[in-house]
């Protein structure tokens, strides 16, 4: 195993593509597939001079002290995994992004900006496909390439120049790119109520804007349980305040959603911190639910996607809800035993965040998200259930503590 370099290094993410149905549709044969894959990569890391850095579920992280290294590797992974006999003829397609760049590297791997910009850059290539910085091409002098333009990619602060490298023998046509931040609403439907006109139709413009299909607008809560039940929308968007009286109607509209048409998904919106009432929503679950200040609608990145953590069945609670449930004095705190690492590693989850996305708000890899998780549920006591249900019962233990 070579060590991990430092400096100016090259990372190489893979991943699966559609690896949740993968899973599903063959559960028996996926755990030999994943070693199977591990070992084809860490074959050629190793051949080309490169260094293992990550290996969590189907992701895979390497890093490499030269881009021309970590090109070739990446080009030998496509070949290797385009000719291995997958187990129970599965058809494994993986994702392949390389960007270069200066990480610090401590204790918990690779941290900084670069990680992100790594981890997002090869999130929105195609199985099968190698898309490469900007920053990695200028080292590749020679490497056939195309420019795939320029994208705004989740949790980055500017625009990134993508392309793809090419090889005679390897696919070169793909679909548009994924998760940029234009794609952020795809195939997602979304109704929305609130009383303020001028205020919905800048909320519909910037969701159709992200990709979203906004297939209704209503003004009070009775009209909004029509549409929903007409049109069972993937979310429903409302805000707290609604007539005839502009105190809760919002919050029982929601309760009848989240009761009556389980399928729709609720973001709740709100023009003040109001604990109480978000308090009163999570109280039994986290799934599929929202509340956010109306403020946050100005990020729009930020917005579209808890739009689409909560559309997709996560969850989404405003930070300054979060800051002031911690501010509370607490009797027998449950959350004490933990470090102050672990405790910012549970709020990012009582705000919704996947392991992916704390990894990326605490520019550390996802391999030392999944320690802290993993702490976190020995010292909290949770039943050893799916990780999944697990998160779920952290964060109520967060809110309810």
């Amino acid at each position: 195993m070579n060590a991990l370099p430092t400096g100016t290094i090259t990372f190489l993410f893979a991943d699966i593509e559609s690896s949740t149905a993968l899973q599903r549709g063959a559960p028996s044969e996926y755990p030999d597939a994943i070693a199977l894959l591990r070992r084809l990569l860490r074959e050629q890391v190793a051949t080309n001079d490169g260094a293992e850095s990550d290996a969590v579920g189907d992701e895979y992280v390497a890093a490499f002290a030269d881009a021309a290294s970590a090109a070739r590797a990446a080009f030998a992974m496509q070949r290797a995994l385009r000719d291995a006999e997958w187990p129970g003829g599965l058809r494994v397609k993986v994702r392949i992004g390389l960007h270069t760049g200066t990480p610090s590297l401590g204790e918990e791997g690779y941290t900084g900006i670069d990680v992100v910009r790594a981890s997002r850059i090869a999130n929105a290539g195609h199985g099968g496909q190698i898309v490469v910085s900007a920053q990695t091409l200028v080292s590749l002098d020679g490497t056939p390439s195309r420019d795939l333009g320029e994208f705004r990619l989740e949790g980055l602060p500017a625009a990134e120049r993508i392309h793809q490298l090419l090889a005679d023998d390897l696919p070169r046509d793909f679909p548009p790119l994924r998760n940029t931040v234009s794609m952020l609403g795809a195939g997602i439907t979304v109704a929305l109520a609130d009383d303020t006109v001028l205020l919905r139709e800048g909320i519909a413009r910037l969701l159709a804007d992200s990709g979203f299909e906004v297939i209704a607008q209503s003004g009070n809560p009775e009209d909004l349980l029509r549409h929903v039940a007409m049109h069972k929308p993937s979310v429903a968007i409302v805000d707290i305040r609604m007539p005839p009286t502009h105190t809760d109607e919002g919050i029982q509209a929601a309760r009848e959603i989240r009761k009556s048409f389980p399928d729709t998904s609720v973001l709740v919106l709100s023009q003040y911190v109001e604990a109480a009432y978000a308090m009163d929503l999570f109280t039994d679950s986290t799934e599929g639910l929202g509340y956010l200040l109306k403020d946050r609608v100005a990020d729009v990145e930020e917005f579209a996607t808890a739009v689409r953590r909560v559309a997709e069945g996560g969850s989404a609670l405003d930070p300054a809800v979060v800051g002031e449930l911690l501010g509370r004095r607490r009797q027998d705190d449950p959350l004490e035993q933990l470090t102050p690492r672990e405790r910012e590693v549970l709020e990012l989850m009582a705000e919704g965040r996947s392991n992916q996305a704390i990894a990326d708000r605490m520019f550390v890899t996802l391999r030392a998200v999944e320690k802290h998780v993993t702490s976190i549920f020995a010292k909290l006591s949770l039943p050893a259930t799916t990780d999944d249900h697990r998160r779920v019962l952290a964060v109520l233990v967060f809110l309810q503590a």
